[in-house]
């Protein structure tokens, strides 16, 4: 059975040990030289990001999130085993984990790294399609001439590389399409590398659960729930009709999922539709000047995000849970696009003043979508506000401060509140 060494890339038919460096870590799959459909999916990247940069969290459980008043953005795999998840409400995971070292975002360091991983990844193809900071879909078809080696081993040799050259560690997904590949990624992390084939779909999935379907949360998975579909194999026994009557659009790709069917290409032009980040408070908060900072910071996360991003977005939106957790979402076009945090902040505070009378709130976010090329703000200019070019230029300077010593170098007065 063809198999690959995960340490010194060495192609070589199964056996225990690479007949190289002896290394017990491999890949063994009867189809693993044949696929050519990659998800590469870092390990607990902006932890890891934080382990390389201070060796001394090396062997320490850490959270990298907002204050006790936040939420968890990631968290290591030692903070993982005590129980800690993403999104997770910090006092939650500080009561599971009350030995975890908290580290505070950030993103514009994360954002380099990921430019380096990509510049990796886009010496093995020109068809990438990066999903977010952390993970991106390859199609290497057709690269095997081009490398003199099968797509397997360059993915072998990307994540080494990655780990030799960056400090980051990733999980490989191979398969035979988009949708295979991603959960591929996901079944033997960290430093995993899973092969799906064509042969082996249908009794892979079987009884698995649908909840492994990108995009299935809890809502969708209770609805399913409801209908007895637990599985993969519950989801077989359907009608394609019937499960486009019941479900809508949705029924139909359930459908050809079930099968491991999935047509979608892997796109190197695929548009990122929109940037966000919101807050979860541990509790509810009605005092407006609080709300006013945690606004101002999740404006300035965003921005930070769409500058790394190179974009700026027309359409601003404001996202409010209320305590009783029904959902506020306001939208605004702007009229020009919008990158700048002051601009972003301005126009989610327009939206947020007409509601505040409903708080206390419990969740704060904002948003910014209809993405265009960043360079279009820049002459973005505004004659209603002939102090937005001065305080757009003051911005500038302040990323270029924080760029070169550190995030926490200059604050506005508004994020201490």
């Amino acid at each position: 059975m063809p198999a690959l060494c995960l340490d010194c890339c060495t192609p070589f038919d199964s056996g225990p040990r690479c007949p190289r460096c002896r290394s017990p870590r491999l890949c063994a799959h009867p189809e693993l030289f044949d696929l050519s459909i990659a998800h590469m999916d870092c390990d607990a990247f902006y932890a890891s990001v934080e382990k390389r940069d201070a060796p001394e969290l090396r062997d320490k459980p850490v959270i990298v999130g907002g204050g006790r008043r936040g939420v968890v953005t990631t968290a290591c795999y030692i903070a993982r085993i005590k129980g800690v998840r993403s999104a997770m409400p910090m006092f939650q995971a500080l009561k599971l984990c009350p030995e975890a070292v908290i580290v505070k975002p950030r993103f514009e360091v994360y954002a380099e790294v990921s430019r380096a991983i990509r510049a990796m990844m886009d010496e093995l193809t020109p068809v990438v399609e990066p999903l977010s900071l952390d993970e991106a879909f390859m199609d290497l078809t057709g690269t095997a001439r081009l490398h003199g080696a099968p797509p397997a081993v360059m993915l072998a040799w990307l994540v080494k590389r990655m780990r030799d050259e960056i400090g980051i560690t990733g999980s490989i997904g191979l398969s035979h399409n988009k949708f295979l590949a991603k959960i591929a990624s996901d079944q033997d992390k960290p430093r995993g590398f899973t092969a799906i084939g064509a042969a082996e779909t249908m009794e892979f999935l079987r009884d698995r659960p649908v909840s492994l379907i990108w995009g299935v949360g809890q809502v969708t998975r209770e609805s399913l729930g409801r209908a007895g579909i637990r599985s993969f194999a519950d989801l077989r026994r359907w009608d394609r009709r019937d499960l486009s009557a019941r479900f809508g659009g949705m029924g139909e790709r359930l459908w050809h999922l079930a099968r491991g069917e999935d047509a979608r290409r892997v796109s190197a032009h695929a548009p990122v539709k929109g940037i966000s980040n919101e807050t979860t408070f541990a509790e509810d908060i009605s005092d407006p000047e609080l709300l006013d900072g945690h606004l101002w910071r999740m404006a300035e996360k965003v921005a930070d995000r769409a500058k790394a991003k190179g974009v700026a977005g027309r359409v601003v939106t404001l996202k409010l849970k209320r305590a009783d957790h029904s959902l506020v979402t306001r939208r605004a076009t702007q009229r020009g696009p919008v990158q700048m945090a002051d601009p972003l902040y301005r126009a989610a505070r327009a939206l947020w003043e007409p509601v505040l009378r409903e708080a206390p709130f419990r969740l704060l976010g904002v948003g910014l979508s209809d993405l265009c090329d960043g360079a279009q703000a820049e002459d973005a200019g505004d004659l209603l506000d002939p102090q937005a070019r001065a305080r757009a230029g003051a911005e500038r300077a302040a990323d270029a401060i924080r760029a070169r010593f550190g995030h926490g170098a200059i604050l506005k007065g508004r994020a201490l509140r």
